[in-house]
């Protein structure tokens, strides 16, 4: 009996091995959730342009929770920046016959191609944050200009619509790109406030590189009154610029951002941080939409060519003083957080 009960358990073991495997290529995760028994369970890849700080981390958690959700394997490519291996990455998942392909922050000019051969495969493609249009393509997107517009109104009335502010921000980006057009509007709406300088580049190491940039601006304006405020495009530009602003000892230059991860949080939390707001939407909330949507494209639903999340200011004086705070914390101190 004890031998039958072994044999069987040894078949057992060996048919979870096979069951629980992932795809070929990139970083993968396992299986589980609602996989119907005996169904094969879906790959979905996840094209990335770059995989930089806990603002990725979080999003690519909120995927990975919703391909699990529904019994999926989950597939990541990271491209570190480089457009061309991003767009043999998406070559490469569609070769591999992905059930599901998600891109996240791509351009049209590197991958418009490899999206029209996963379409006339008949792979589903949920893109965020990319520039592609292609009918039945579905776009999940922050909407950006209100991203920068939550963001730059609040810098706004806390200087009283004057001073000299610092942009950190860099082209080459689809949200990019449409937060810059907001920011011009912005300029020509409060003439009292002045771009004094403007910098930024998207590395492996941005908030490091910001972190260097801004310490020179820094130098180049030594006097309190110079800089009003830095206005951060990307919650990456902002750490390095708090950083940078705190250690100089130039608390009075106020950070105003877009994005937020708890890293983010515990920055904003340290006393006398100069980083006083941000706009954004729950990075884990993006990730899972994305990935219902797939799903709902596997599955022969109608959705939408375009979802688009509605971003909230995060004043960080409504946060408490006597804790810390999480960004599972956040629905309880910000209104429609999460939502």
């Amino acid at each position: 009996m004890k031998k039958r009960f072994g044999i069987a358990l040894a078949i057992t073991l060996a048919l979870s091995v096979v069951l629980t495997g992932c795809g070929a290529g990139g970083s993968s995760s396992g299986t589980g959730g609602n996989q119907a028994s005996g169904e094969k369970a879906k790959r979905i890849a996840l094209v990335m342009r770059q995989n930089v700080g806990t603002f990725s981390a979080q999003y690519i958690n909120g995927v990975k929770k919703e391909v699990e959700k529904n019994g999926g394997e989950l597939t990541v490519f990271n491209a570190d920046g480089d457009l061309a291996k991003m767009a043999s990455n998406l070559d490469a998942a569609v070769n591999q016959h992905f059930d599901g392909i998600l891109i996240d922050h791509g351009t049209a000019e590197a991958l418009q191609q490899g999206a029209e051969k996963a379409v006339s495969r008949n792979i589903p493609v949920v893109l965020f944050d990319t520039d592609i249009k292609l009918p039945g393509v579905p776009v999940v997107e922050q909407d950006d200009n209100k991203l920068a517009e939550l963001s730059l109104e609040k810098l706004a009335a806390d200087t009283g619509g004057k001073g000299g502010i610092v942009k950190i921000w860099v082209a080459g980006f689809a949200p990019m790109e449409k937060r810059q057009v907001t920011y011009e509007a912005f300029l020509k709406k409060y003439p009292d406030i002045k771009e004094i300088a403007a910098f930024g580049t998207a590395s492996n190491n941005t908030a490091l590189d910001t972190q260097t940039q801004m310490e020179a601006i820094l130098k180049k304006y030594p006097n309190k009154g110079d800089i009003t405020a830095v206005w951060a495009s990307w919650d990456e530009f902002a750490k390095g610029a708090t950083r940078a602003i705190q250690q100089a000892g130039r608390t009075e230059i106020k950070v105003y951002s877009i994005d937020l991860s708890d890293e983010d949080l515990q920055m904003v939390q340290e006393e006398n941080s100069p980083w006083v707001a941000t706009a954004a939407v729950d990075p884990a909330n993006i990730g899972l939409i994305q990935a219902q949507t797939v799903f709902k494209k596997i599955n022969g639903e109608e959705v939408p060519d375009s979802v688009k999340l509605n971003p909230v200011l995060v004043d960080f004086a409504d946060l408490p003083k006597d804790k810390k705070v999480t960004m599972e914390d956040l629905p309880e101190y910000i209104k429609d957080w999460g939502k």
